[in-house]
C-alpha cells in the first residue's frame, strides 16, 4: 500500500532513475538554479544601476540624473517589477501557461542585462530596465507555481521543497551585489552588467535542457482566453504601450516624475481591486468582512516596504557616500551593503519558522506580527540619528540597522502572501493575491519617491519623520488587533 509519504509526485512519474535533489524531485535543482541566477542578476544590477545613473563620467557613470532622481527611477522600477508579477500571473493562467511564461521571462531578463552591458547611454538603460522588469515580474509569479507542480498536495516534502527554493533566492541575492560590485570597481559598469547577463544565461541554459521533465500540468491554462477576449486584451495592451510612448516622447513622463506616475497607476489598481472584491455579488458576508480587515493591513504593508526597499535607493546612496567600507584592511565596495540582508535571512529564517511552529496557537496574530515589523523597522531608521553628520560611518552601524530590518521582514513578509490567500474570497483568489502585490509595489515606489527628501542636511528630519510615523502606524495596527481579527471572520 502506498502511504502519503511514499506517493509518487507529479515529477516522480517521469523520473525512472529515482535520483533526487536532496531527497526532492530532480527538477527542483533546475528551478533552484534559474531562481538563484535570476535573483543574482536582479539584485546585482539594482544598486550598480543607481550609481550608473548619477555618477559622473569620470567615475564610469552616465551622470544623467541627480541622486534624488536616480533613487526615484529605481523605486519606480522596483514597483513595476511587483506590478508585473500580477501581469505574469495573468499570462501564466490564461495565455502561455506557467512553464512557457517562466521561460520567456527568463529570456527577457537575460536580454535586458545584455542591453545594459552592450548598448550605450540612455538607450541601454531604458531597454534594459523595461526587459528586466517584465521578465522578473513574470518569473516571480510562475516559478512558485512550477515548484508546487513537483509535489502531490499531500506530499510531506512540499514545504521543504519551497524552503530549498527560497535558499536559492537568498544565495543569489547574497552573491549578486557583492560580485557585480567587485567587477564594477575593477572593470567598469558594463562588465558588471555583463556578469548579471552571464549569470542569467547559465540558469536559462540549465533550465532549457531540463524543462521537458516538468509535469504536463505546467503547460495547462487554468482559464484560457477565447478569441474575443484575446482581441480585447491585445488591443488594450497596444493602447497602453502607445499611450506610454506618447507620454514619454512629449516629456509628460520623465525621470523626475516617473515614480509619481507609477505610484498613481499602482494606487488606482489597488483601489479598483478593493472595489471589485467589496462589491462583487460572489463575495459572501464573511468574505466581505475579511476584505475589509485587509485595509489596515494593506496600509501597514505599504509603510513597511516603503522603508525596507530603501536598501536600493536612499541607503544605497548612504552606503556609497557615508560608510567606511575598509574592514580589517580590506576595501569593500558600497554594493556589499546589499549582501547583508540575505545572510540574516538564511541564518534566521529557519529560526522564525521553528519559533512560530513551537508557539502554535500561542503565536501572535497576523496583525500583531505586522505591528512588530513596523515598530522594528521604525526603530532601525531612528538608529541613523546616532550618526547624523558623520561622514565616516563605521560599517557595523549599517549591519545593526539591517539586522533589525531583517527581523521585521521575517515577521511580515512570509505571512503576507499567506494572509492574502487566507482572506481571499473563493471566487477572487487571484485578485486578492494581486492586491497584496500592489501593496508591496506601492511601498517599493515610495522607497524611491521619498528619496527626493533625503540629503545630508535633511537627514535628521528625514529619518526621524519616517521612523516615528512608521512606529505610530505599527502601534495603531496593534491597537486595532481585536477589531481586525474579528473582521477576519475565523482567520487568525
Amino acid at each position: 500500500m502506498t502511504t502519503p509519504a511514499m506517493r509518487p509526485t507529479p515529477e516522480d512519474a517521469h523520473n525512472p532513475s529515482g535520483k533526487t535533489f536532496f531527497g526532492h524531485p530532480r527538477m527542483l535543482a533546475s528551478l533552484f538554479s534559474v531562481e538563484l541566477w535570476e535573483r543574482f542578476s536582479f539584485y546585482g544590477m539594482q544598486v550598480i544601476m543607481l550609481y550608473y545613473l548619477y555618477w559622473e563620467a569620470d567615475r564610469g557613470g552616465l551622470g544623467l540624473l541627480s541622486e534624488a532622481s536616480a533613487a526615484s527611477v529605481m523605486g519606480a522600477y522596483g514597483g513595476m517589477v511587483y506590478l508585473m508579477a500580477v501581469v505574469g500571473g495573468f499570462l501564466g493562467d490564461r495565455v502561455f501557461g506557467p512553464e512557457r511564461t517562466l521561460f520567456y521571462s527568463a529570456f527577457a531578463i537575460m536580454a535586458g542585462h545584455l542591453a545594459l552591458a552592450v548598448l550605450p547611454g540612455a538607450a541601454g538603460v531604458i531597454a534594459g530596465l523595461v526587459l528586466v522588469a517584465i521578465g522578473s515580474g513574470g518569473l516571480k509569479t510562475n516559478a512558485s507555481v512550477l515548484v508546487g507542480s513537483l509535489y502531490d498536495r499531500t506530499d510531506p516534502r512540499r514545504d521543504g521543497g519551497f524552503t530549498i527554493f527560497y535558499i536559492g533566492v537568498n544565495i543569489g541575492a547574497f552573491f549578486g551585489p557583492m560580485l557585480t560590485g567587485i567587477l564594477r570597481e575593477s572593470y567598469g559598469f558594463h562588465i558588471a552588467f555583463g556578469l548579471a547577463a552571464a549569470g542569467m544565461a547559465i540558469g536559462l541554459i540549465q533550465y532549457s535542457l531540463t524543462r521537458k521533465n516538468l509535469p504536463a500540468s505546467v503547460h495547462e491554462l487554468s482559464e484560457p482566453m477565447n478569441a474575443s477576449e484575446k482581441k480585447i486584451y491585445g488591443g488594450l495592451a497596444v493602447l497602453i504601450i502607445a499611450a506610454v510612448l506618447v507620454l514619454v516622447m512629449t516629456g509628460l513622463i520623465n525621470p523626475a516624475n516617473l515614480a509619481t506616475w507609477v505610484m498613481t497607476i499602482v494606487a488606482i489598481s489597488a483601489a479598483v481591486l478593493f472595489y471589485t472584491l467589496l462589491t462583487s455579488k460572489h463575495t459572501t458576508v464573511d468574505e466581505h468582512s475579511r476584505v475589509v480587515s485587509f485595509i489596515p493591513m494593506f496600509i501597514g504593508n505599504v509603510a513597511f516596504w516603503a522603508l525596507f526597499q530603501q536598501q536600493f535607493t536612499v541607503l544605497a546612496i548612504y552606503s556609497e557616500s557615508r560608510i567606511n567600507w575598509n574592514i580589517m584592511g580590506l576595501q569593500f565596495t558600497p554594493e556589499f551593503m546589499n549582501s547583508i540582508n540575505p545572510v540574516f535571512i538564511m541564518i534566521f529564517g529557519a529560526v522564525f519558522t521553528a519559533m512560530w511552529t513551537k508557539l502554535g496557537d500561542r503565536q501572535p496574530t497576523t496583525p500583531v506580527k505586522f505591528s512588530l515589523a513596523l515598530i522594528l523597522i521604525g526603530l532601525a531608521f531612528l538608529i541613523f540619528l546616532t550618526q547624523a553628520g558623520n561622514t565616516n560611518v563605521n560599517f557595523l552601524w549599517i549591519v545593526l540597522i539591517l539586522f533589525i530590518c531583517t527581523m521585521g521582514e521575517l515577521a511580515i513578509s512570509p505571512v503576507g502572501t499567506s494572509l492574502a490567500t487566507k482572506l481571499a474570497p473563493e471566487k477572487h483568489r487571484v485578485a486578492m493575491v494581486a492586491l497584496y502585490f500592489t501593496s508591496v509595489s506601492l511601498g517599493t515606489v515610495l522607497a524611491g519617491w521619498l528619496g527626493r527628501f533625503y540629503t545630508m542636511e535633511t537627514e535628521v528630519a528625514y529619518f526621524t519623520t519616517l521612523g516615528v510615523v512608521t512606529i505610530i502606524i505599527g502601534a495603531v495596527l496593534w491597537a486595532m488587533n481585536k477589531w481586525i481579527v474579528k473582521k477576519m471572520a475565523g482567520v487568525r
